[in-house]
């Protein structure tokens, strides 16, 4: 169970044409691609995933900004992925992330970090069925 992770591409990385370079530190870093797509996804989606944010202050940005172009979701396999994973991206806020994680080298803000990736092993299972279907995914 802690070998499968899931992970979006945000929408401002896919508009400064990061995708690829994203995916290939990915890949560099160990980790296997187990499913992906391009798609972009409704506001009634992006209130559904992000749900536990809803008494946020910053909820209606997040909703628009995740909902205001492409994104590539993913899910990646690798022993201890999650933890991993989390050490790759780097901290939420690019000013704070260590050199060479993807958040330093591709985020732009706090709001406009590039990734998102899954904090918590039972929330892998619970986050790529939003984006994906059981026929997508190769890992059961």
């Amino acid at each position: 169970m802690n070998n499968i992770t899931f992970s979006v591409i945000k929408p401002d990385a896919v508009q400064n044409g990061y995708t690829i370079s994203i995916l290939f530190k990915i890949e560099r870093s160990g980790f296997q691609i187990i499913a992906m797509k391009m798609m972009q996804i409704s506001q009634q989606i992006a209130k559904k995933f992000y749900q536990e944010h809803k008494n946020y202050c910053y909820f209606e940005s997040l909703i628009t900004f995740m909902s205001s172009g492409p994104i590539v979701p993913i899910i990646l396999k690798k022993e201890n992925a999650v933890k991993d994973f989390r050490i790759l991206m780097g901290n939420k806020n690019p000013l704070y992330a260590e050199n060479g994680t993807i958040r330093k080298l591709y985020a732009q803000s706090l709001e406009r970090n590039a990734i998102h990736g899954s904090d918590k092993n039972e929330n892998v299972y619970k986050e790529y069925p939003f984006y994906f279907s059981d026929q997508e995914i190769f890992f059961k």
